[in-house]
């Protein structure tokens, strides 16, 4: 997959941005920076788009600014000439498309059918762009196309927001979705970015849907670690889960057999994406020791530490 394309797989979401006013461009851009979106597809509808990607592009150079609802190959010289480093279209033009194709442009034209992502093969892509997502069909409809067309991934937009975003992303075929529920263009026009900032943020917290899975506790050896594990069960009916390194009470205690990781134990924080929220947390300053990476059969990440340790607690991410 083309390495733009790869990043915004890890970011997970595509802010769709329509802008009226080119003196947005860098607050907003900032605030979806700040809320944990370097990203952006800003919409061709209005006369301040060629510009605002400009902006964006040159104020940040480490936001990834795309131009989206690009009809004609001018638009596309345009958008790229000011910066954009991808295209979306919201349908399949295959002149534009071979027009981007031949320059190296990434781009992602709209699908809504098995016909649209036939003339996106033909074409070379491994990527489009399936819209308008909920008016076409959904998540079902990609399921459908997907399975025929096994090496096809989809880009869904239109209708999509916080509470059907990770059903969408739950599905292996899907890289990201676009949106545009956390830069509502009310908030835009009101010049209300502190809000946008917090939504996107909020969008970031839900896709990566973080929560505490269980707690470590480091015991000296296999008969300490039994006891504290019977301490448990009896004081609150934790059923006991007896394994090769350690000894589960109930789903939220581990009570390891030999001393582990972490002076005191550890914590592991289960995630909806692991390689995904790896990408959010690297941006946040956090580093992962990749040497404690676990991997499941098929080689997907299933584990992995984070460097040092907190209160005494080495902590780790899990996928969910």
């Amino acid at each position: 997959m083309n390495k733009v394309l790869e990043e915004i797989s890890k970011i997970g979401i595509v802010p769709v941005i329509a802008l009226d006013k080119v003196e947005d461009a860098e607050p907003l851009a900032k605030a979806l920076i700040e809320g944990g979106l370097p990203c952006a597809e800003v919409t061709f509808r209005t006369a301040a788009a060629e510009e605002s990607i400009r902006i964006m592009a040159s104020k940040f150079p480490e936001m990834l600014v795309g131009a989206g609802t690009v009809l004609t190959t001018e638009q596309v010289d345009r958008a790229v000439n000011a910066g954009a480093k991808f295209i979306v279209s919201p349908g399949l033009n295959p002149k534009v498309v071979k027009y981007c194709v031949d320059k190296g442009i990434p781009v992602t034209p709209g699908t809504a059918n098995p016909s649209d992502v036939e003339q996106a093969i033909e074409l070379g892509l491994e990527v489009v762009k399936f819209f308008p997502a909920e008016a076409a069909g959904g998540l079902n409809m990609i399921k459908s196309m997907a399975a025929p067309y096994t090496n096809m991934k989809f880009m869904p937009t239109g209708g999509i927001n916080a509470k059907n975003l990770t059903t969408y992303l739950d599905f292996g075929k899907i890289i990201a979705c676009g949106g545009s529920w956390m830069v509502n263009k009310d908030m835009v026009n009101a010049g209300d970015f502190e809000g946008i900032k917090n939504l996107t943020k909020q969008a970031v917290e839900t896709m990566l849907g973080f929560e505490v899975k269980h707690v470590g506790i480091n015991c000296v050896n296999e008969n300490d670690a039994m006891e504290v594990a019977d301490a448990f069960s009896g004081m609150f009916g934790f059923e006991k889960k007896v394994g090769n390194s350690s000894i589960f009470a109930g789903t939220g205690l581990e009570i390891m057999k030999n001393p582990y990781l972490g002076k005191n134990g550890h914590i592991a924080v289960a995630t909806n994406y692991i390689n995904r929220a790896i990408y959010h947390l690297e941006r946040r300053g956090c580093k992962f020791d990749m040497n404690t990476a676990k991997y499941d059969a098929k080689g997907n990440l299933k584990a992995v530490y984070f460097e040092g340790e907190f209160g005494g607690f080495a902590c780790h991410l899990v996928q969910k």
